[in-house]
């Protein structure tokens, strides 16, 4: 069997990103983005704090190209320490 998606690509694609709210955490989940994007607006990211505004949550909307593609973002997300989660 074969795995099939429900997604065409390219397309626009949502990633919540959630860690301890830090300037270094912010930059850092760009760059590991932009590694499998190129460079995103800042129009692309949303922020959003947790109520005790210790921990923040970043969406991060890009225009994936592959599944592939979406599957590295989400690797090289969750293997780094200072992510808390990756949606």
């Amino acid at each position: 069997m074969t795995e099939e998606t429900i997604m065409e690509f390219p397309c626009d694609f949502p990633i919540k990103i959630m860690g301890e709210d830090n300037p270094e955490f912010r930059q850092t989940v760009r760059e590991l983005v932009e590694r499998h994007t190129g460079p995103l607006a800042d129009s692309a990211i949303q922020t959003a704090l947790s109520r005790t505004e210790r921990f923040v949550s970043l969406t991060i909307t890009v225009n994936a190209q592959s599944r592939e593609q979406l599957d590295s973002i989400y690797q090289d997300l969750t293997d780094h320490d200072d992510v808390k989660m990756a949606l």
